[in-house]
């Protein structure tokens, strides 16, 4: 197959679930497919990037473009730029007359079998393409979470009532723009089923064919267990620290719950790894015991040194990879119902779930001090990664999906319009 695979930004560096999950999906494609990445390229973005894609793509095509940091005052400045616009501003930020026209030229000049887009922000820039022929592409939403209930629940956990008002007019806009796009597609993809029953609730009739599910995978040749000892009441969160659920899960831990898991264990200790700290993830540093780490080039060994392995998030959609990552490394997992949404695992037997403050906290200090029953739920979370979620069985079933879809010509009335 010849396909187009439409993203944001480039998969490199890999400190993102949906980096990662693109990442693994693509490398098993381009061993036999031919594929063509066209994204976005951030300034900060090395030539060593540029390169490795090369593993995952035959062809790179870039356009430039910068984000101002999350958090800071050039970042309100241009969000402020979108508050009367009808698209969300998650979205419309993407916006690009250059992408929009590199985007035109490859359809009009090159034909491919499929037109693959990668989460909601390529739409903005997909120009009117009608082919009621069977000449033109078939066209994939490849989601990885369901967009308008990460901005429902954004709204819905909001403190602040100027911020709750903020968030649930972009709430609303999500939910418009969610369901316009999702009929511009021949297939959508979900990485869970309950996403994919989630799309059917939010948007009946909307789809023409049934959301087909990918499931979350993790390459548990890579994530593998230690033989060193964890440190003892040491927890470990990892993650993309500019992105919203997780900024505000780690903000309610630390204020809401470590203090409850300290009255038991008083000498806990927090590791939050990931990149782009948020000034308000940045100062979560200030508490005694609590470290922020920023981007680190392997995870594994911050991860390995973990008691446990924390998911408090309040907030979310799709899958967190983050969940599968500790699991192949045999990684006790305590997670909220929400963390763990999606994922095919089994509460007290491969992870432990709790929500409210109090009972998260005790769930922690359990798995703290009980180390049989700690290493039980290790050696269950390990073995179900190895036998059922390893990527190369995943990724087999994406490329079937894919392949069935272009051998029946996707649906001819449908447009990329």
């Amino acid at each position: 197959m010849k396909l187009l695979w439409l993203k944001s930004g480039l998969l490199l560096p890999l400190d993102t679930g949906g980096k990662l999950r693109t990442w693994h999906l693509m490398r098993h494609l381009a061993k036999r497919h031919a594929v063509t990445y066209l994204s976005f390229e951030d300034p900060a973005q090395t030539e060593e990037d540029r390169r490795g894609m090369g593993e995952v793509c035959q062809r790179l095509i870039t356009v430039p473009r910068g984000d101002p940091q999350k958090g800071t005052l050039r970042f309100y400045a241009d969000a402020a730029r979108y508050v009367v616009d009808r698209v969300p501003y998650a979205v419309a930020k993407y916006r690009s007359p250059a992408y929009r026209l590199e985007l035109a030229e490859l359809l009009s000049r090159e034909r491919f079998d499929a037109v693959v887009c990668d989460f909601l922000p390529p739409i903005v820039n997909m120009p009117a393409f009608v082919e009621a022929t069977a000449g033109r592409p078939a066209t994939i939403l490849f989601t990885h979470n369901v967009e308008a209930e990460i901005w429902r629940r954004h709204a819905e956990t909001a403190a602040n009532p100027a911020s709750r008002a903020l968030l649930a007019q972009q709430w609303r806009r999500m939910l418009r723009f969610e369901s316009a796009a999702i009929r511009r597609f021949d297939l959508v993809l979900a990485v869970s089923d309950a996403d994919g029953r989630t799309f059917d609730r939010l948007y009946p009739g909307a789809l023409k064919a049934p959301v087909h599910v990918v499931q979350t995978g993790v390459d548990t040749a890579y994530y593998t267990p230690v033989d060193t000892p964890p440190e003892p009441a040491h927890l470990v969160f990892t993650g993309s620290m500019d992105w919203l659920p997780n900024v505000d899960g780690m903000t309610y831990f630390c204020r809401e719950i470590l203090p409850r898991i300290r009255r038991s264990e008083p000498g806990a200790t927090v590791s939050i790894i990931g990149r782009s700290p948020t000034p308000a993830v940045k100062r979560l540093s200030e508490i005694s015991g609590v470290e922020v780490t920023g981007r680190v080039h392997d995870v594994r060994p911050y991860v390995a040194r973990g008691a446990v392995s924390i998911v408090p998030l309040r907030i979310g959609g799709g899958t967190r990879l983050k969940i599968f990552e500790a699991m192949s490394m045999a990684k006790a997992v305590v997670s909220t119902t929400v963390g763990a949404e999606g994922l095919p695992v089994t509460a007290g037997r491969n992870i432990v779930i709790a929500d409210e403050p109090a009972r998260f906290a005790q769930a922690v200090v359990h798995m703290i001090r009980d180390e049989a029953a700690r290493r039980t739920v290790e050696a269950a979370a390990r073995r179900l990664v190895v036998e059922k979620y390893d990527w190369s069985g995943v990724t087999s079933d994406f490329e079937a999906a894919l392949e069935r879809l272009t051998r029946e010509g996707g649906t001819a009335e449908r447009a990329i319009a």
